[in-house]
């Protein structure tokens, strides 16, 4: 029996959320269809792309995106205090580590801390600040089972063609009871229902996938991990405008890789603003509260344990 969906023919992929094969098209961008599973509502590319037309990985980061404001090293600082019940063995695994910013939280906050990336030069420049990291996919590293307290994969299962593939392996050498935190793009957030394509998140061939709230839920629960708490914080009012004045629509790199584009310096202007005081941190505060109730905002918080 064919697949159900629009216009009555199959698509080479079914959603990486759920699996299903029920989706509807959005339209197309850098010339891949992007579709809506019908059941989850995630966002995906109808198909993978092939090796001419991959993200290049070796030369994502370069001297300008591998550093980080000050502020940011200042949240993720309060980020760690929350690892801190799962600490037994003290080894952490940071997937996809980018600047190695959060490596460095992790060091500041006792832990040992690991590291998996496939950038070569984010490897060098890690290494140099002291980490003993792998440079690869998490599936070729070959941690033992059962061996890390918290594992942590920021902005990174977005790119990945089969983010099941990954997200077993993060179970497999998480130990019972672990925490695995992610963040990634949230594909029914308020700038991926009022922007459509024209979101700069939705931009393969570096995206591949925006999950839902509900698709990420089914896709943690399908490798066993449980206890998941989604939350759904951020919006960048200046892409939004801009994106309702007929601007946007071009394709730009996600937060992770810090380079110099539009939507990522606005929304470290904007969040290092609401950083600056207490006053203004309990304002960030009660708005992602408010986005998070709504189910609005642009980015998927998670926590699971294994």
């Amino acid at each position: 029996m064919g697949a159900e969906v629009s216009g009555g023919y199959e698509r080479a992929r079914t959603c990486p959320a759920c699996l299903s094969r029920a989706c509807s098209s959005q339209g197309s961008k850098n010339g891949f269809e992007i579709l809506s599973c019908l059941k989850c509502k995630t966002l995906y590319t109808s198909q993978l792309p092939g090796a001419e037309s991959s993200e290049d990985y070796d030369t994502y980061y370069h001297e300008d995106n591998l550093t980080a404001p000050d502020f940011i090293s200042l949240r993720l600082d309060e980020i760690m205090a929350g690892f801190a019940a799962y600490q037994r063995s003290g080894r952490l695994l940071d997937v996809g580590f980018g600047a190695g910013t959060l490596l460095e939280a992790a060091r500041r906050a006792g832990w040992n801390s690991f590291g998996v990336e496939v950038s070569e030069r984010a490897v060098e420049h890690v290494r140099g600040m002291g980490f003993e990291v792998f440079a690869g996919t998490l599936q070729e590293a070959s941690y033992p089972e059962n061996y890390f307290d918290v594992i942590a994969a920021s902005e990174v299962l977005e790119h990945v063609p089969d983010p099941q593939i990954v997200l077993r392996e993060i179970a497999r050498v998480l130990r019972p009871g672990g925490l695995l935190w992610l963040t990634t793009p949230h594909g029914r957030g308020a700038s991926a229902q009022i922007l459509g394509v024209k979101w700069s998140a939705v931009s393969p061939p570096e995206h591949l996938q925006l999950f839902s709230r509900a698709g990420a839920r089914e896709l943690l629960a399908a490798v066993g991990l449980r206890q998941v708490r989604v939350a759904t914080e951020g919006v960048n009012p200046f892409e939004l405008l801009k994106g309702l004045r007929g601007g946007g629509g071009r394709a730009v790199p996600d937060a992770n890789s810090q380079r110099g584009n539009e939507r990522v310096e606005t929304s470290y202007r904007l969040n290092e603003a609401l950083m600056a005081s207490p006053t203004r941190r309990l304002l960030k505060k009660t708005l992602n509260g408010l986005l998070n109730l709504g189910r609005l905002g642009d980015s998927l918080k998670i926590w699971a344990e294994k």
